[in-house]
């Protein structure tokens, strides 16, 4: 190979030093003299990205001039086969965080073989036209806001690189190696002493007819057919699809007694401090709108038993009371031979008993609040079923009727059908929680906050891929998966002989 001429390297960037020169020039001379700081910035930005792009261009130039004036040489494929003839000047379109520029390179050719491009693989080029930078960006911008918001903050930073749909794509893409990092990643030890506490919940996705599973998009179809002058405020008739979340988290157990969960009628003395619940840590969330919810729990099992796999720790579990969530969760225990502690959420508890307090009460008075205080207590103090009784009595004698009479027998029925599931006394004393605050919040944040947007609807791909990523920022995964990601891609694009499929099978530690 003939060494490089120094000189001809250099005027690859000629284009980007006048540039610079004329920017210089700008800033120097008496155009920009008077203008305000942030006029001096908006130019800085406009014209400084285009010297920055100048700059890409140049050194992807001074790549492909080494590469045809390179000696010939064979180069083999993954395949192994050679490829003797070579062909200059092939050209692609990247677009990038800096605007778009051009790559030039060579092709090698073999008889009845495909080409082979060094340059891609030595610059890990992207399949499509928006370079893994510019995707990064999408992602980050199009998983906290609309994809227009996205689309226009992209713009402002970048020149117009990429379109909506372009950006749907590119999020999509993104999200495809989620479950096989999750699957390496290899948690953070703990001690048997610490608690395993996992928690699921679900929460409605409003989806395009494509995208309704087969029962609900019958029942859609059925509706077009009735008319119907107007919904209820809120209501989006088989419209959506729902999504399943689940939470893994570890947390040191934290002994409290009902009083410090529910003050006493004559409010706290101060003499001795209110003890806090257990703390989560090493948070562990998974979303899927595609996967039914055995998947997901499966999938949050899988998570459980990758920090306990051999079921030395107490494993809590805490639900909101659907009925479907407590079977699954029952089965895939039994079916792995975990003993599994299930506790209802004390906060629907409470819904349920605020709900009675005011068919008994008026809403807002003192009244209220004592008769909610005293039954939460008897409840936490593990007398569910008392508890029920009692305000069936009440029922009873005040002699309530219709809605009223409803709430009561309503909390009733919700406290009896899970008495297995309100052993708070048993949790209390052993420093369990006793709330989904972790799911909740999750709930709110990884599909309200986005897939709730007004006016949304969803695709099963878009939805899925928003759905993943957003859980695995909540993470704090995504700087560690997007560089996996960024390998495995790689991987499928440019294999070689040397490398297989498990080249980047490493494990991943929190």
């Amino acid at each position: 190979m003939e060494p490089y001429d120094a000189i001809d390297e250099i005027d690859v960037f000629t284009p980007a030093v006048r540039a610079f020169e004329a920017l210089k020039t700008d800033l120097a001379g008496p155009t920009t003299a008077h203008l305000a700081h942030h006029e001096l910035e908006e130019m800085l930005t406009e014209q400084g990205r285009e010297l920055q792009r100048l700059l890409f261009q140049a050194h992807l130039d001074l790549r492909a001039r080494r590469e045809e004036q390179a000696s010939p040489a064979v180069v083999h494929g993954h395949d192994h086969q050679p490829r003797p003839h070579r062909e200059k000047g092939h050209r692609r379109l990247l677009a990038c965080v800096f605007g778009t520029v051009t790559v030039k390179r060579c092709v090698w050719r073999g008889k009845g073989l495909s080409g082979v491009r060094p340059a891609d693989a030595a610059l890990s080029l992207p399949a499509g036209r928006h370079s893994h930078q510019l995707a990064r960006l999408a992602v980050l911008e199009a998983v906290r806001g609309s994809y227009d918001q996205a689309k226009t903050a992209i713009e402002q930073r970048c020149g117009k690189v990429l379109g909506k749909r372009q950006a749907e794509q590119l999020v999509v893409a993104a999200a495809r190696d989620i479950d096989a990092f999750y699957q390496q990643k290899i948690p953070l030890p703990a001690s048997a002493d610490t608690l395993l506490v996992m928690q699921v919940d679900g929460k409605g996705v409003v989806m395009r007819p494509d995208g309704l599973r087969e029962a609900t998009r019958r029942k859609a179809e059925a509706a077009t057919r009735t008319l119907r002058c107007r919904l209820a405020p809120g209501e989006k008739a088989n419209r959506k699809r729902m999504a399943t979340l689940a939470c893994v988290f570890d947390a040191d157990p934290a002994p409290r007694r009902p009083h410090d969960i529910i003050a006493p009628p004559d409010g706290r003395s101060g003499q001795r401090e209110r003890r806090k619940g257990p703390q989560a840590r090493a948070k562990w969330l998974t979303a899927s709108v595609v996967q039914d919810a055995d998947r997901v729990v499966s999938d949050a099992f899988d998570q459980a038993e990758d920090r306990d796999p051999h079921h030395r720790r107490c494993w809590v579990a805490l639900v909101d009371g659907a009925r479907h969530q407590l079977d699954l969760l029952h089965t895939e225990a039994d079916r792995r031979g975990i003993e599994l502690h299930v506790l209802l959420d004390f906060v629907h508890v409470s819904e349920y008993c605020w709900a009675a307090a005011h068919a008994l009460h008026q809403p807002g008075t003192p009244e209220a609040e004592a008769w909610v205080g005293a039954q939460l207590t008897t409840i936490l103090h593990g007398q569910a079923a008392r508890a029920a009784a009692e305000m069936t009595h009440q029922a009873d004698r005040a002699g309530l009727t219709g809605s009223k009479r409803e709430a009561i027998d309503k909390c009733v029925h919700y406290l009896t059908g899970h008495l297995d599931q309100l052993h708070y006394d048993t949790a209390l004393a052993a420093g369990w929680p006793i709330a989904t605050g972790a799911i909740e919040g999750a709930a709110r944040h990884i599909v309200g906050d986005r897939l709730e947007i007004t006016g949304s609807r969803w695709g099963l791909p878009g939805a899925e891929a928003i759905l993943g990523l957003r859980a695995l920022i909540d993470n704090g995964d995504f700087d560690t998966y997007w560089t996996y990601h960024l390998h495995t891609e790689h991987d499928r694009l440019y294999p070689t002989p040397e490398t297989g499929p498990d080249q980047h099978n490493y494990g991943l530690t929190t």
